[in-house]
Formats: C-alpha cells, sequence, structure tokens
C-alpha cells in the first residue's frame, strides 16, 4: 500500500514591478502639471503655497545637482586628460570640438531663420493681445550680462584669479581651463609620483557619481515641484497669443534633431533615436528645470559607458554647455524673424546674411554670463534695426520656449561626444553595444 503525500502548491512568485527613472520624472511632470493648474485657478492660495512649500522643493533639486558638477566636472577632465597621452593629442581634440561646435550651431541658425521664413510665426498675430511691452527690465538685464560680454571679456573670464572661488561661485569656464592646465601639468610629472594623485581623483570621481546616483532618486519630486511652478505662474491662457511661435519653435527643435542631428550621427555610425533612449531621463530632467547643468554628471557618465572615452566625454561635453547651445541658435532665427513679422519689417536675403553672422559672434561663450538670451537677441534686433520691444512681447513665454532648447542643447552634447569619439577613433564599439543590451535587459517586464 502506498501512500502519496501531496506537497502543498507553492504559490507563484509574486512580480516586482519597477518603474524606472524615466517613468518615475513624466509621473512627477503630471502631478505638478495638475498642482500648476489647480493653484493658477486660485490666486489667494498660489502666492503661499509657491513660496513656502513648491519652489523651494523644486530648488532644493537645482541645489543637488550643483553642489556635485563642479567636483565632477573637475576630478573627471583631470583624470581623463591625465590618460589622453600628451598635449598634443589634447590639442587636436579641442580643434575637432570646435569645428564640429561651430559648424552645427551656424545650421542651427540657418535652421532657425528657414522655418521662420516658410511659416511665418509672426503673421497674424494681433500685438494687442499680447500687452504692454515694458522693455525697460529686459534692457536692464541685458545690460548688466552685455558689460561682461564679448571676445576679449570671454578670454578673460577663462582665466581664474581663484580657482576656489571660481568653484565656489560654479563657474565651469575657469573650472575647465584649471582642468586642462592640471592635467597637462600631471602628465609630466614621473609616473610613482603622478600616480597616486590620479588614483585619488579617480577615487573622488567616481564617488561623486554615486551622490549623484542618490540625488536623482529626488529627481521626480524636484521635476513636479519646478513645473507646478512654471504652470502656475503663468498657466496656459498665456500662450494662447504666442502658441504659432511656440509651435513653430518646437517644429524647427524637432526637425533640427532628427534631421540636422540624425544626419550627423548616421555619418559617424551612431542612430540619433538610440541616443534619445538612453538619455531620456536627462531630457526630462533638463525640459523640466530649463537648465543642462542639471543633466551634465549624468550625461557624461552615459557617454562614458556607451563607448566614448573619458578623455573626451569629460572634455567635450562641459565645453559645449558654454559653445555648443544648437537649442538657443534654432531660437535665435526663429525669435528675430517672428519680431520683424510682427511689425512687418521685411528682410531680404541679404539681411538675414548678416543676421547669421551676427548671431555666431555674439552667441559664442555668452552661455557664461547670467540673461546671455536677452544679449544676444538684443544685439541681433539691434544690427537688423527691429524694435527691442518685440523682445519684452515674447519674454512672458521665454521659459516654455527656454524648456524646449535646454532639451535640444543637451541632445547635441551628448552626440558631440559620441562624433568627437569617433573622429578620433577612440570609440569602444563593443562597450556600446554592451551597455545597449544591459539598457534593454534593465527595461524588459521583470
Amino acid at each position: 500500500m502506498s501512500i502519496s503525500v501531496h506537497k502543498a502548491d507553492t504559490p507563484p512568485a509574486r512580480r516586482t514591478i519597477r518603474i524606472g527613472l524615466a517613468w518615475q520624472i513624466v509621473i512627477g511632470m503630471i502631478i505638478g502639471i495638475l498642482v500648476g493648474v489647480t493653484l493658477s485657478r486660485h490666486p489667494d492660495l498660489r502666492s503661499a503655497a509657491i513660496k513656502d512649500y513648491i519652489q523651494p522643493a523644486g530648488d532644493l533639486f537645482i541645489k543637488l545637482i550643483k553642489m556635485v558638477v563642479v567636483p565632477i566636472v573637475f576630478t573627471s577632465m583631470v583624470v581623463g586628460i591625465a590618460g589622453v597621452g600628451d598635449g598634443k593629442s589634447l590639442g587636436r581634440i579641442g580643434l575637432k570640438t570646435i569645428v564640429y561646435f561651430e559648424v552645427v550651431t551656424t545650421i542651427a541658425i540657418v535652421v532657425g531663420l528657414l522655418f521662420g521664413n516658410l511659416l511665418q510665426p509672426g503673421v497674424g498675430t494681433d500685438i494687442s493681445q499680447l500687452g504692454h511691452a515694458d522693455i525697460a527690465g529686459i534692457q536692464h538685464t541685458a545690460t548688466l550680462a552685455g558689460e561682461h560680454h564679448g571676445f576679449m571679456h570671454l578670454v578673460l573670464g577663462i582665466i581664474p584669479e581663484n580657482i576656489l572661488a571660481s568653484m565656489a561661485r560654479g563657474d565651469l569656464l575657469p573650472v575647465l581651463f584649471f582642468s586642462v592646465l592640471f592635467g597637462l601639468a600631471l602628465q609630466s610629472v614621473p609616473k610613482d609620483l603622478r600616480q597616486p594623485v590620479v588614483d585619488m581623483l579617480r577615487g573622488v570621481s567616481d564617488a561623486m557619481f554615486k551622490v549623484t546616483g542618490i540625488v536623482m532618486r529626488y529627481a521626480p519630486i524636484g521635476v513636479a515641484a519646478l513645473i507646478a511652478v512654471t504652470v502656475a505662474n503663468f498657466g496656459f491662457a498665456s500662450l494662447l497669443p504666442l502658441m504659432k511661435l511656440l509651435g513653430v519653435a518646437y517644429l524647427a527643435i524637432v526637425a533640427f534633431t532628427i534631421v540636422v542631428l540624425g544626419v550627423a550621427a548616421r555619418v559617424f555610425g551612431f542612430n540619433i533615436f538610440t541616443l534619445l533612449r538612453i538619455i531620456r531621463s536627462e531630457l526630462l530632467i533638463a525640459f523640466t528645470t530649463c537648465s543642462s547643468a542639471t543633466v551634465l554628471p549624468q550625461l557624461m557618465k552615459k557617454m562614458e559607458d556607451y563607448g566614448a572615452p573619458k578623455a573626451i566625454t569629460t572634455f567635450v561635453i562641459p565645453t559645449g554647455y558654454v559653445f555648443n547651445l544648437d537649442g538657443a541658435s534654432v531660437y535665435l532665427g526663429i525669435g528675430t524673424l517672428f519680431v520683424a513679422q510682427l511689425y512687418g519689417v521685411h528682410l531680404g536675403l541679404q539681411e538675414q546674411i548678416v543676421l547669421v553672422l551676427t548671431m555666431v559672434i555674439t552667441s559664442k561663450g555668452a552661455a557664461g554670463v547670467p540673461g546671455f538670451m536677452f544679449v544676444i537677441l538684443l544685439a541681433t534686433l539691434s544690427s537688423a534695426g527691429l524694435p527691442l520691444e518685440g523682445l519684452a512681447l515674447i519674454a512672458g513665454i521665454d521659459r516654455f520656449m527656454d524648456m524646449g532648447r535646454t532639451a535640444l542643447n543637451v541632445v547635441g552634447n551628448a552626440l558631440a561626444a559620441l562624433v568627437i569619439a569617433r573622429w578620433e577613433g577612440q570609440y569602444d564599439h563593443q562597450k556600446g553595444q554592451a551597455y545597449l543590451r544591459q539598457i534593454s535587459d534593465i527595461e524588459q517586464p521583470s
């Protein structure tokens, strides 16, 4: 007689649902928009809620990111340069970087003018709907920024009087300059003395990237707070009179990303949509915060993981944050033509060629000063003889415009690191493919 023992059925393992950072940020944006719309309908509650709770919650995220940017840039760049080999290699990388930046930003300006001419965002816009244009505040901001603008001021601004003071202020240009000099000097030190310094800085860099990972856990809350403040302060109603301008600007940004950057990526053996998938979390953060600096550490890390060497990512990406402003360049062309069309001023081919040259010259390095967009636009409008009041009319939606152009700046800088790496013959294809497989495995439902 046999006795059969039936074991209780083992319950199936519970499926763990993991929400990635990108989706967490999307959820944060949706919650922030809903909170902002609610507050915009209750003016009595809006001011206190924003001042006491929501704005500080958003500012906290910005400050946390800025806390790690300078240490990461300094340590990563020094370690990267120390591994380049010699100053000649760094000079070649720097020259290729500047040439690439110059070509791409010039094309971005032309694309902006092209969309402005074809779609004419200023035609049919009723100036009376835009309210009173107060140019005084705009001019004051631009004047303060313009006092420190110009080629020689840019050169002087690159060289720090006190590197610790520059680090404390978060000035990237002086930090980049000092990092390059320190890295080159470190190469000439005997290896037995150099290696401990490099190892220490590498350890600091790796630790700061871990800190960035901790900080990014707060990103969905910070993003929700920042987008709530934007929607509550401006509201969607303020967009209606300038919806055509906003639509043309975003259409140009998308077209530039897919066509221009897409072609550049294809020429160097990359796919722009793959890149967008890799940096989607960074794009959402940059879009919401209107700050490229908030994603600088993780952008450098991801491009290094994707196959670009540290020596290139740590040089190209921080430099691009100052000199490779694709989104701002597209916006310059569209914004200038919008003002001209708004006031019925016709700009011929010759005038627009002069505009391109003016924008190319004035935009280089302007991101190093506050209010740089006002400086460039005022200089451009003045050179074309256009009414300066037009700038004040579009200043009300500048925050919404800035969201799109900041995201495009991030895409352009990420691609630049890959392009220079491939151009130098230093791109690690196997490492890049392994990283893509790792991302695909993470994205698979568990």
